[in-house]
């Protein structure tokens, strides 16, 4: 576990987020995070596919995600 320094703009638009979405803070950033490197490392699958893969296996490891989007 670590400090990840953003800027302010984003802390907003992450404090914004959490709350619609009814995480906390720290949990909607590593959901952005982990959709991100899914994105990166799968970019032919859409966004619709990336939150189903989510929501389909919440607790994987980005490991064990990038086997069930193969």
């Amino acid at each position: 576990m670590g400090i990840v320094k953003i800027n302010d703009e984003l802390h907003d638009d992450l404090r914004d987020a959490s709350q619609a979405m009814s995480r906390s803070i720290n949990a909607q950033a590593e959901h952005w995070l982990r959709l991100g490197m899914l994105a990166e490392l799968n970019p032919e699958l859409t966004y619709p596919q990336l939150t189903r893969l989510l929501l389909q296996h919440p607790q994987a490891s980005l490991q064990d995600l990038l086997k069930h989007a193969s």
